[in-house]
């Protein structure tokens, strides 16, 4: 057991001397005996200003040597390392039981007493430490500083934990007590910077392996992990430093871009809206307030989220630059916040004034829409006017009053033109929503049924002076007849063109009591319109001056009607009808024949007097 302290302790030497650039020990008893090494052992561990002062390097004489010595005793001890029951003849004799006490007491001092781990210290500490650090293992079970190493899987457990790309461990053979603690010496030696205190048989050959050896090279893992652990904490408290600062400085540029591209966006609206121009028309003006609608519905949104983004982040920035005590970030100049604020400000007084400027265009082209159809629609009812006025105004010749209905006449399709202008307008109006005109009272329908209304009149009034002109040239026709024959006519006439078409014909000469076979009236009918082109109100008349001169006389009518009424003085509905009259002609004869009820209510429609009325 002394054997492997003395090897162990030798080396634990020969890592604090080597690494000073004193040469190397091979003997404790020999090497330690003239206290120089001891000397130097102590200038080795207390590195800075510490100085023992002057001593024999080369001493010859036993006196020489304990003055090293003792020096050196009393150096230690200066330090507030207690050494029990030795003295400098133990070391210049050479008692290695006690020169092997002394050094546990320096290890202990210089590489395990400053080990702590959750409040315990020393060699508590360093188990502890060791415990945790394997706990994962499951074929590792740390308990003490001897047995529980000796198969050199604690070593390679440890070795592992820190540095897993060292070794796998899942592929060690368990087994293999020489191979894993073989490996685990080699790596830490190469790889870690840890001497190999031990010898593979120091832990795997013994019985029960040197507490204080094994301690003291699991120490030199502690303290090898430690300052790497120190050196990772450096340089992770350097990388968190350098990612704090990117983040703030990526955060930084997102918040200066983000900012100046909303402010750049702010004011093009705005540039646009300046230079905007309306072409006065309702479709344009509605267009540009819908583009202003879905201006604030989608892009004012998404800027309005932006803003509050971008005032967030730069919050954001500060607290995070307060946090670990930096410096505050000022924008540069134009992007501050207040920057941003102004800005909005200018963008919500623009987006008002862009507002007042799309209603009141619409206002006007309303007005004006109102104004131009009232323009319009007054005019058109003034010409109609003047000639409903000149209409009425007619008189004079009939020839006259023929040629100045129909000069009249000529003025409707320009009249037709001037409708078209005011429903276009109303129209406009329509689509502009306007719904109220103070200006007129008049709608395109209005004035339409009224332009019907004089064309109408023009049409009675050019139809009336022809039938006057036929009438006046009738010398053979008593007023009477002409009278009697015009109404006939006029009633007959249902569609007011001036003409009568094969049935209504037929119903007004059948009103006159002339019926004849559909052959007949079909050949007289056609014999018209060969000759005039249309059963005008002068063929009418003519066709009954033939009849009327050739057939028929009062008396024949008074005997036709006799013949319906079956000798009666008077004839009925029933009567007219099975004798076939057109019912035209009997709806005729029934409004202008006297009558009178009988006992029953039923009319009794008294012909002879109408034939006396009728006739001279």
């Amino acid at each position: 057991m002394d054997s492997t302290q003395e090897r162990t302790f030798c080396k634990w030497l020969n890592t604090k001397l080597e690494a000073n650039g004193y040469p190397p020990m091979h003997s404790l008893v020999q090497d330690l005996s003239d206290g120089v090494r001891l000397i130097q052992l102590m200038l080795a561990c207390c590195t800075g200003d510490t100085s023992l002062g002057r001593y024999n390097k080369n001493p010859r004489m036993r006196v020489q040597k304990a003055e090293n010595v003792n020096k050196a005793l009393e150096f230690i001890r200066q330090r507030g390392i207690k050494l029990t029951n030795i003295g400098p003849e133990d070391i210049i004799d050479g008692n290695l039981k006690l020169i092997l006490g002394m050094i546990w007491t320096l290890v202990l001092r210089f590489t395990i007493a400053d080990i702590s781990e959750e409040g315990l210290s020393a060699k508590e500490g360093l188990l502890l430490w060791a415990q945790r650090k394997t706990a994962p293992y499951k074929e590792v079970d740390v308990q003490d500083f001897s047995i529980s190493w000796s198969d050199g899987l604690a070593l390679c457990a440890l070795i592992h934990c820190h540095r897993p790309e060292l070794l796998d461990y899942d592929k060690l053979d368990k087994s293999d007590r020489h191979g894993n603690t073989r490996l685990a010496f080699q790596v830490a030696a190469d790889h870690l910077g840890v001497p190999q205190l031990l010898e593979v048989e120091d832990l795997c050959d013994s019985t029960r392996p040197d507490e204080r050896s094994v301690m003291t090279y699991i120490a030199s893992y502690f303290h090898a992990f430690s300052t790497m652990d120190q050196a990772e904490t450096v340089s992770r408290r350097v990388e968190k430093f350098a990612e704090l600062m990117q983040s703030v400085w990526t955060s930084k540029n997102d918040y200066e871009r983000r900012a100046r591209a909303l402010l750049h966006a702010l004011s093009e609206v705005q540039k646009k809206w300046s230079t905007s121009h309306f072409t006065g028309s309702y479709t344009d003006a509605k267009e540009q307030s819908a583009t202003f609608t879905t201006y604030k519905h989608t892009t004012k949104r998404t800027w309005v989220t932006e803003r509050q983004d971008v005032t967030t982040l730069l919050g954001n920035i500060q607290t995070k630059l307060r946090t670990y005590g930096l410096r505050e970030y000022i924008p540069p100049l134009g992007l501050a916040l207040s920057d941003l604020d102004d800005a909005w400000s200018d963008l919500l007084q623009s987006e008002a004034k862009r507002s007042r400027a799309i209603n009141a265009q619409i206002r006007q082209i309303k007005e004006s829409l109102r104004k131009e159809f009232a323009d319009l629609a007054n005019d058109f009812s003034q010409r109609l006017h003047a000639i409903s006025l000149e209409l009425s105004g007619v008189a004079g010749p009939l020839e006259t009053q023929q040629d100045q209905v129909k000069e009249i006449q000529t003025r409707l399709p320009t009249l037709s033109e001037a409708l078209t202008r005011v429903a276009k307008a109303e129209q406009d109006c329509v689509v502009a929503n306007v719904e109220e005109n103070d200006y007129t009272v008049f709608t395109c329908q209005d004035l339409e049924f009224e332009l019907g209304l004089v064309a109408q009149s023009l049409t009675k009034k050019i139809s009336f002076v022809d039938n006057q002109i036929v009438s006046r040239n009738m010398t053979n026709l008593t007023p009477a007849q002409l009278e009697q024959f015009e109404s006939t006519f006029r009633y007959f006439d249902r569609d007011e063109t001036n003409t009568l078409s094969l049935t209504e014909t037929s119903a007004a000469l059948a009103s006159q009591g002339l019926v004849y076979s559909d052959e007949d009236m079909t050949y007289i009918y056609d014999q018209l319109l060969q000759d005039y082109g249309a059963v005008t109100f002068e063929a009418f008349i003519n066709l009954l001056v033939d009849i009327t001169e050739d057939q028929t006389s009062p008396e024949q009518l008074r005997e036709s009607f006799r013949g319906i009424a079956g000798n009666k003085p008077f004839v009925t509905e029933l009567d007219m009808r099975l004798a076939q009259l057109p019912v035209s002609a009997v709806d005729y004869l029934s409004k202008v024949i006297p009558s009178t009820n009988n006992e029953v209510g039923e009319p009794e429609y008294d012909y002879e007097t109408w034939l006396r009325d009728v006739f001279v």
